[in-house]
């Protein structure tokens, strides 16, 4: 692969700025100082970085690139997937493997062996669907494959995704809490929901989605597993959360001494249910459901207070015919990109001065990297890290359409809006995989990560 240096660039990460050049040798970061003398290389490229940032490489922790789901397949393949996530700044994505509940180990390689085609890193989070008398050793044999983090769901009993009995659910947490593994759980609680489609009345458009499955739901889900994290001493990761209601019991369950880490998406900080009203509001259709303006309010407010750890998007992306196709709500395809948007979304705080880009670079890369056992390898610019670097130009205008992006589904939730800052080059382990307008990715270049814990 040889040797570049990245001269004249600002390099930011969240520990802060400074002027530095980088030198990359192979896949690696190998020398960060200033005024590096290139001419002690002779073979080495220069790229010029003047007026740019020299950020790391983006995770995104949260994402379903070819999801298999209700007899249809996601937009995004993992080949498509990893050219959007370039072309975001995001050089490693954390996707998910179902659970057949036959074999963790099973369903783990089986999803490994699929992503192969990826030409970004990956690593995975494994779904736990149900609890049997051999889950510890299952466990076992994930964490050996490179697992560091279950899914749990307080949801989906009718599809099997729930563990409903509470004393099984809590020796998953204890198997995991010994083993050292994170549990991560997609809080909505079934019995709200179930009660409150039993009782239902009205129409089944999208615009009633967020009234099908309320804040409430999710709320009483976080206390549910919250206590029981307790209760076992295991940290509790609670991904999406969507309301001002859920994050009001996050204070609760901190306050009494829980460990409790938040993850937020894009679109819980900027977009409100009234997305879902009108002749597209089915391409807003998400679980849980877009909120109010407050809830936007009260997430963003917490994520400037740092009450929230790690935004991701849960990239879950469905063509425009497969999101519009069924006016039912209760048939619509759940879900929408947002890899590639991730960090111009962000960014807007920063243009607002609600966030610094330390700040964004903290919620996108070091946090992920930590919780994931992926860091120092990833998730920062360091001497021995993997050379997943961005240039990225902090004054160029642009407005998010989907033209502009990548995503195959045809659309984007965060149509006209006008952003500032985007990515230039894009490197993953030193290889330079965006160029300005040219995706220079490969198929299977993508390396899958073990998690260290």
């Amino acid at each position: 692969m040889g040797t570049t240096l990245i001269k004249n660039g600002l390099l930011v990460t969240s520990q802060g700025e400074r002027k530095a050049d980088i030198l990359i040798v192979d896949s690696k970061i190998a020398y960060i100082s200033e005024n590096l003398d290139v001419s002690l290389m002779e073979e080495a490229r220069t790229i010029d970085a003047t007026g740019l940032y020299v950020m790391p490489g983006l995770i995104d922790a949260h994402t379903h690139y070819h999801l298999i789901s209700r007899g249809t397949v996601t937009a995004d393949s993992f080949i498509e997937g990893s050219r959007l996530a370039a072309f975001g700044g995001v050089t490693t994505i954390v996707d998910f493997a179902d659970d057949n509940k036959i074999s963790l180990a099973q369903s783990c390689e089986e999803r490994i062996s699929q992503m192969q085609e990826m030409a970004i890193d990956y690593a995975l989070h494994q779904g736990v669907y149900k609890y049997r008398d051999s889950l510890e050793k299952e466990l076992e044999e994930i964490k050996k494959l490179g697992i560091g983090t279950i899914k749990l769901f307080t949801t989906y009993r009718d599809v099997g995704y729930l563990v409903e009995d509470r004393e099984e659910l809590k020796k998953v947490f204890s198997l995991c809490g010994k083993l050292g593994l994170m549990v991560s759980v997609h809080c909505e609680d079934d019995e709200v929901i179930t009660s409150l489609s039993k009782a239902w009345d009205g129409t089944y458009f999208p615009k009633d989605h967020a009234d099908l499955r309320p804040s409430e739901a999710e709320a009483k889900g976080i206390q549910y597993v919250g206590d029981i994290a307790y209760e076992t001493g295991c940290p509790l990761y609670v991904v999406h959360l969507s309301s001002k209601a859920g994050l009001e019991v996050v204070r609760k369950l901190r306050a009494r001494g829980g460990e409790v880490i938040v993850e937020t998406t894009p679109h819980y900080l900027f977009l409100e249910r009234k997305k879902l009203e009108g002749p597209r509001g089915a391409l807003y259709v998400m679980t849980p459901p877009l909120r109010t303006s407050e809830d936007n309010r009260a997430l963003q407010e917490a994520l400037i207070n740092g009450e929230i750890q790690v935004v991701a998007t849960d990239h879950c992306s469905f063509t425009l015919e497969q999101k519009l196709t069924n006016p039912d709500v209760r048939k619509t395809y759940p879900g929408i990109p947002g890899t590639e948007e991730l960090l111009p979304m962000l960014h807007t705080l920063v243009d607002e001065g609600k966030l610094t880009l330390k700040d964004v670079l903290r919620l996108t890369c070091e946090n992920p990297a930590k919780y994931f056992g992926l860091y120092p390898r990833k998730g920062t610019l360091e001497e021995g890290s993997d050379a997943d670097i961005l240039l990225y130009d902090p004054e160029q205008e642009w407005t998010l359409t989907a033209s502009a992006l990548h995503s195959a589904c045809g659309f984007t939730p965060y149509e006209g809006i006008k952003v500032k800052g985007k990515v230039v080059k894009t490197f993953l382990r030193g290889k330079c995989i965006v160029d300005g307008p040219e995706y220079h990715g490969k198929t299977g270049d993508g390396h899958y990560l073990k998690v260290s814990r």
